[in-house]
């Protein structure tokens, strides 16, 4: 089967664009996968991994912070809010994050914007499962 071409923007810039043989993302009401041939999708994603597989390669994953994904039969489209490779995950800073947005919701301190606390601590579970250090 032919491969897909996977392409990965943020408002900052473009991400990626290679050919797969498929893509796993993480979508609102859970993940899901598009191989070559998927029938058109349009569907929002909240944060979480992408793994792909380059063609006659490797797995390769990256952090999404949401956005959407439109997939057909022969193409794959992330636009997301955020989007980070592996390999450029600062592991540490998102170790931070992480303890960051626990503690303020363990203390819960006046003012707290919860929603906004609890989206941090996803983004930053999420680059750090990407990132291979969860």
């Amino acid at each position: 089967m032919s491969p897909v071409i996977f392409e990965v923007v943020t408002p900052e810039r473009k991400i990626l664009r290679e050919e797969v043989e498929n893509v796993i993302a993480p979508g609102t009401e859970g993940y899901l996968g598009v191989l070559p041939g998927h029938t058109p999708l349009l569907t929002t994603l909240k944060p979480g991994v992408v793994s792909y597989r380059r063609v006659g390669g490797e797995t390769e994953k990256l952090a999404c912070s949401g956005g959407f994904m439109e997939a057909g039969p022969g193409r794959v489209v992330i636009l997301g809010d955020t989007a980070e490779p592996a390999p450029e995950i600062d592991i540490e800073r998102a170790r931070r994050a992480r303890q960051r947005a626990e503690q303020r919701l363990r203390e819960r301190p006046p003012g707290l914007d919860v929603a906004r606390a609890e989206a941090a601590l996803l983004r930053s579970l999420a680059r750090l499962k990407a990132a291979g250090a969860d």
